[in-house]
């Protein structure tokens, strides 16, 4: 669109021009024409709408829109035509305010087409992702910064916000979106894609359908917080009302492929082979091929708010058809194995699960004939037929299971009221720790029948004569069968406690008990009278033995008390250090331990002697005798006597443990002391001493169980001591057997050996004291004549003393006490003895140098004087 430019002369001043009328009435002429073409190319743009339902149309429209504006804009600002407005206005021409009015409207539409077209700009790159994305990825991943710069363009923009602007602009992305999901969801090919590509395609859609509202009312909860933006509040049926609809429609066909994919899940081979029937099979994957045909044959829009009823009916065809297959397929898929509720029996729990089953595609068939015309139509009738089938064969399945079970019930049951009431599990020999065990023999059969005796009337079932007499006596059944368990578990854990000495103790008992039980297992069954009276003598029986057991226990007790003593005793108490570091010497040591060894024994034996009293008391009870020679008690006598063994035997393996890790221990117990003895040096007392010493402790420490005399023969009386020969008289006590237990002398031999090399290791410490021994061995008489024959110059004097001083300040440097192991060594009197020879022999060297250093004082003088 071009403005016609005036023709005439206009070089003079404006004010000389607008006074010539033949130039104002060309100009006026122009000045028509322009506003006649100004206001045309408004109305024309103002008429224009955007090509298109999307929101890139609308872009489009205002960028044309401001191209055509900005070239006419352009144009009024010519120096032409505003030269022509001036004179104009000078002469005061009546068309001027027209004009004037026109242009006005020009640059407000012109300013606006800019504002809208910037502002529009920063929508556009995420318009074209969502019209011209590759996939839903690209238009989730778009909406959420779509619609936060629509939000900079509310706020910010002088045009577009407000709800007339803002709103179509929005309606138009919607309709892009939803545009996007019809182009994607094609019903006619949706069933035959691969089912895992279309869910997820289907999946997609309806995120993005929801993608778009979720977004919008995530920027209006941005825009209330703020409370410094302009209220967002659109009409939200023209927003949503369309892609809401369209996101239903989309669970819907998600629902549909999810539970044909189920179906096809479950009609594989697996189910062929479990039911044993292919054909079967595939007659369901057809039926399920048949579910989606009404779909893939739509003849209207299933996205189309008006086509909302159609749909609807479809989708309830589909579910009443699925719902009618669904529980086709279960009855069929768990036919030889149906689930159960808790607690019920296995053939009336199955006609339950039929009967449930049943009543649920009954629910559903009345449920849809609510519906209008649904059952009506050709699929309702086939729906209908394939009911009426599976209804068909839920019937004969339970009568079925009902009369088999009614002959079986009729066949067993008499068998299993003949059962004895007790069965024996285990029939070893009562002189064994395992004793007889028993089990209430009260079938799980017999428990099911009466369970499915009531479930079955329940049902409605006549139930034979003999199971419903049974069943009215559950409670007596279930009374008895307690009171046996309870009886049975009391005289199980009273065997356990007993050991296979107290149960060859107790066995006449024991058989007395079992003679109680016998009529149990021998003569009484389910249906005998006396059944309450059998519980009640076996559990009397079972007080009584009780009682016998725990009083032979508290017995027991009583021993193990005083053998834990004895067990426990210390046989090696080291005595005290006396004044700190000082420890007791090595006779002092040993001489302590046995003392402390003499006075525990002496307790010991007195706890022993207690022993054979507390079993005359067990015997008094067993036996009704006093005497400690019971023949009953023999094998008992027999049982504690090897205990007695056995903690002696411990007793004495604990203690020479215990003293070989002293031994070996770095804490030392005892001190000796180094010596110098007849030119040796030495430990006093002597290291074959202190290997004695040790030695008879170590005896003595076996020696101990003399004390504990033995019992004679199948009692418990100690054996008297036996005359061999006048004067020689022989106690039997546990120490032939104690003394030759290979872990005693293991012990004994390991104690030995380690004292020794601990003495050995003392002597070859003490090899470095016989750098020194020159200062004791050498005669200290010949010596010194030696010198004093050799007259000697005082510079050797003068190094030999220096010599010895030096050896008598050397060995004041030596540590005065060794700690090896369990031995301290203290070295002060062999320091001493050296330091006594070295001054010794400075002294005999200071008396020689004096003798020596008086006779060439006297020659001197001597000579002097004949001088």
């Amino acid at each position: 669109i071009k403005l016609e430019m005036p023709t005439i002369n206009l070089d003079r001043e404006v004010t000389a021009l607008a006074t010539v009328p033949e130039v104002v009435e060309a100009l006026e002429s122009y000045a028509v024409t322009w506003q006649k073409l100004i206001s045309t190319a408004l109305e024309e743009q103002l008429k224009k709408v955007p090509q298109g339902d999307g929101p890139l149309a609308e872009v489009n429209l205002w960028r044309e829109r401001n191209d055509t504006l900005s070239a006419l804009a352009e144009q009024t600002k010519l120096p032409e035509v505003q030269k022509v407005l001036a004179i104009l206005q000078e002469a005061e021409s009546e068309h001027t305010g027209d004009l004037q009015i026109v242009l006005r409207d020009l640059r407000k539409r012109h300013v606006e087409a800019l504002d809208n077209v910037k502002f529009l700009s920063t929508l556009e790159r995420h318009l074209k992702n969502l019209t011209y994305g590759t996939g839903f990825h690209v238009v989730l991943d778009t909406i959420p910064s779509l619609m936060n710069a629509l939000r900079m363009v509310w706020v910010i923009s002088r045009h577009y916000n407000k709800d007339e602007r803002m709103v179509p602009l929005m309606e138009r992305i919607a309709w892009e979106i939803s545009k996007r999901v019809y182009k994607v969801v094609d019903l006619h090919m949706l069933f035959k894609e691969d089912r895992p590509a279309a869910k997820k395609k289907i999946a997609e859609a309806k995120s993005t359908l929801e993608q778009w509202k979720k977004c919008y009312f995530a920027v209006r909860a941005q825009i209330e917080t703020s409370g410094r933006e302009q209220h967002w509040e659109f009409d939200r049926k023209r927003l949503f009302e369309k892609t809401d609809y369209m996101a239903s429609i989309c669970q819907d066909l998600y629902d549909i492929l999810q539970i044909t994919e189920e179906f096809y899940n479950v009609f594989g081979p697996e189910l062929k082979a479990v039911t044993g029937d292919p054909k079967r099979v595939d007659d369901l994957v057809r039926a399920v091929n048949g579910l989606t045909t009404p779909m893939e044959e739509l003849t209207f829009d299933l996205f189309s708010i008006e086509n909302a009823h159609d749909w609807k009916l479809i989708v309830e065809e589909f579910k009443e058809e699925v719902s009618v297959e669904n529980v086709k397929q279960i009855f069929v898929q768990n036919l030889k194995d149906p689930p159960l509720y808790k607690n019920q029996p296995p053939v009336a729990g199955a006609i339950y699960w039929s009967r449930s089953l049943f009543c649920r595609i009954k629910h559903t068939i009345i449920r849809f004939q609510e519906v209008e015309g649904l059952l009506a139509s050709e699929r309702g009738k086939e729906v209908k037929q394939i009911y009426l089938r599976v209804a068909k064969r839920m019937k004969e399945y339970e009568d079925q299971k009902y009369n088999h079970w009614r002959d079986e019930t009729e066949q067993i049951l008499p068998l299993l009221l003949k059962n004895n009431l007790l069965t024996v599990v285990t029939e070893e020999p009562i002189t064994t720790k395992e004793s007889v065990r028993f089990i209430v023999n009260f079938s799980p059969v017999l428990q099911e029948i009466i369970i499915e005796t009531k479930y079955m009337e329940q049902l409605g079932f006549p139930v034979p004569e003999i199971a419903r007499y049974v069943a009215l006596q559950e409670d007596k059944y279930l009374r008895y069968t307690n009171g046996l368990k309870n009886m049975l578990d009391r005289y199980h854990k009273l065997m356990e406690t007993m050991n296979e000495a107290e149960t060859k103790l107790l066995d006449d008992h024991i058989q007395e008990l079992l003679r109680v039980f016998k009529s149990g297992h021998r003569r009484l069954k389910w249906n005998s009278l006396g059944i309450g009276d059998f519980i009640v003598q076996c559990t009397r029986a079972i007080r009584k033995f009780e009682s016998l057991v725990r009083q032979i226990h508290n017995n027991s007790e009583d021993i193990n008390t005083t053998l834990r003593f004895i067990e426990s005793t210390n046989l090696f108490k080291f005595p005290l250090s006396k004044n700190g570091d000082e420890l007791p010497k090595v006779k002092e040591f040993f001489e302590h331990v046995k003392c402390e060894r003499a006075k525990d024994v002496t307790r010991m034996v007195r706890n022993y002697s207690t022993i054979p009293q507390l079993l005359m008391k067990v015997e008094g009870r067993v036996a009704n005798t006093n005497s400690g020679k019971s023949p009953k008690l023999t094998s008992y006598y027999a049982y504690w006597e090897n205990r007695i063994y056995q903690v002696l035997t411990q007793l004495i393996v604990k203690n020479l443990q215990a003293f070989n890790a002293a031994v070996l221990g770095n804490v030392p117990l005892f001190q000796t002391e180094a010596i110098l003895s007849v030119s040796e040096i030495v430990l006093q007392p002597s290291a074959s001493e202190i290997d004695k010493m040790a030695v008879q402790c170590i005896r003595d420490c076996v020696e101990v169980t003399k004390h504990f005399v033995r019992w004679m023969h199948g009692t418990c009386v100690e054996c008297p001591p036996q005359h061999v020969e006048e004067d020689e008289v022989i106690t039997f006590s546990f120490y032939s057997d104690v003394s030759q237990n290979p872990l005693i002398i293991e012990q004994a031999v390991l104690i030995t050996q380690n004292v020794h090399k601990l003495l050995v290791s003392l002597s070859k410490y003490l090899k470095q004291w016989k750098r020194y021994q020159l200062l004791w061995k050498l005669d200290k008489g010949v010596v010194m004549e030696r010198l004093a024959a050799e007259k000697p110059a005082c510079v050797t004097f003068d190094e030999q003393l220096q010599f010895y001083m030096k050896v008598a300040q050397e060995v004041t440097q030596q540590p005065l006490i060794k700690d090896e192991q369990c031995i301290r060594l203290q070295l002060a009197p062999l320091v001493y003895t050296v330091q006594e020879n070295a001054r010794g022999w400075v002294i005999s060297l200071g008396k020689l140098l004096n003798e020596s250093a008086r006779e060439e004082l006297f020659s001197l003088q001597e000579e002097i004087q004949v001088g």
